[in-house]
């Protein structure tokens, strides 16, 4: 299979399986403008594990026709070819990683993709030594706020890793005083997670910021937290 031919096959499910309701159903989740087909998550899931069985499927292959998909602007075609190319997780390069960034500005333009691109992708980049952190500092400052917003994500699965979580924290503070809602959205949730593995460090990165961070950064921060705790977080009249 070439990424013609690949392009075409994920285009021809999509049609095949479309759901108008399902379409109606979902838009609720987003405030941006959601183009789909309706098509489930596991007929998704489904889907990918089927085609990455197909050991000719290279990685080569998915980036052929990854823009392709993008530039369609529908959200089924975008998300099938994230998650094929985090099937071939084992073959990411640093090339790839550079690849990965030009993706935003082709499509990701829903917190959905920008979890998945936080959530199942970049951590595999991480964990697998072919960036650092520090790689990810460009992104920070991206004028689209969805990549702003996976730096975040991206990082919650290196909490447990760290021996020192407060280098997290210095990392994404700018993110801190950042405009907009999605990205605050990201960083409360990374903070929550924080919260949970390393109380004490979390905390006191809160306490800096409780009177200058955006609330609603706070209201994740603090969703697991007990009416006591979040108390001593709230902002100072």
């Amino acid at each position: 299979m070439d990424s013609i031919e690949l392009l075409s096959s994920v285009k021809d499910f999509c049609k095949s399986h479309a759901n108008p309701a399902n379409v109606e159903k979902y838009s609720h989740y987003f405030k941006e403008t959601y183009v789909a087909y309706g098509l489930t998550q596991p007929q998704q899931k489904a889907w990918i594990k089927e085609q990455l069985k197909n050991k000719e499927l290279t990685l080569d292959t998915i980036k052929g026709a990854a823009p392709g998909l993008f530039k369609s602007g529908m959200y089924e075609e975008i998300m099938l070819a994230m998650l094929l190319i985090e099937g071939r997780h084992k073959q990411f390069t640093r090339e790839t990683f550079q690849f990965i960034e030009t993706l935003f500005s082709l499509g990701i333009n829903n917190w959905a993709h920008a979890d998945t691109m936080g959530m199942a992708i970049v951590p595999k980049f991480l964990k697998q030594e072919v960036i650092a952190i520090e790689d990810l500092r460009s992104w920070l400052t991206a004028s689209n706020k969805f990549q702003r917003r996976t730096v975040p994500v991206a990082l919650i699965k290196s909490i447990d890793n760290a021996d020192d979580v407060s280098i997290l924290f210095g990392f994404i503070e700018s993110l801190m005083t950042d405009a907009d809602r999605e990205v605050h959205q990201g960083v409360g949730w990374f903070l929550r997670e924080a919260w949970k593995r390393k109380p004490q460090q979390t905390e006191k990165f809160l306490a800096t910021w409780k009177n200058t961070a955006p609330r609603l950064i706070f209201q994740y921060a603090c969703e697991k937290m007990t009416p006591e705790q979040k108390a001593r977080f709230k902002r100072a009249k």
